[in-house]
């Protein structure tokens, strides 16, 4: 069931999953050649978090264990549809997201990574793309909120890549 708050905006989760070698995993909306995170709503009554390993698993098919929680966004990051995109004969109207970001690191196999375990697969295809990637090639309504949430966290992003690196050595 979808909330939408008291501004018009629905809560959201979005996911940022690194691989430890640099990258994220971007993914393919279903028969479109559209690419991005994978997001999805809150239900009434759920945790940010709980819906976040929710939507991990019915949008890539990865449970908690196969992933390492490396950070969150700190407050809401808050993106408008185009008035294309707005349902008017719905109330209430929802004019866009409010979104929490989730940076995780794939802890197990990427070969986890699935897209059959929700009633309905958003993605057909997925692919590791550099960290910045993602601001240029996402639609453009989204382009701000995902430059806010990647340079948000990109210090832990970091911080991590370094510590990997150092133990391979």
């Amino acid at each position: 069931m979808d909330m939408i708050d008291n501004d018009g905006f629905r809560p959201n989760v979005g996911i940022i999953l690194a691989d430890g070698k640099g990258r994220l995993l971007w993914a393919k909306r279903i028969g479109q050649d559209a690419w991005q995170f994978p997001q999805g709503g809150i239900d009434a009554g759920e945790k940010p978090g709980d819906a976040m390993y929710r939507e991990l698993y019915e949008e890539v098919g990865l449970e908690s264990n196969d992933v390492e929680v490396l950070g969150q966004t700190r407050g809401w990051l808050r993106y408008h549809l185009p008035k294309r995109y707005i349902r008017r004969n719905k109330s209430p109207v929802c004019i866009g997201q409010k979104q929490k970001w989730y940076l995780l690191r794939l802890s197990g196999d990427q070969n986890a990574i699935r897209f059959d375990r929700g009633s309905k697969p958003e993605f057909d295809g997925w692919q590791w793309v550099n960290y910045w990637y993602p601001i240029s090639q996402v639609i453009e309504f989204k382009r701000d909120v995902y430059r806010k949430a990647l340079k948000e966290l990109a210090q832990v992003h970091s911080e991590i890549e370094r510590k990997l690196t150092s133990r391979k050595r």
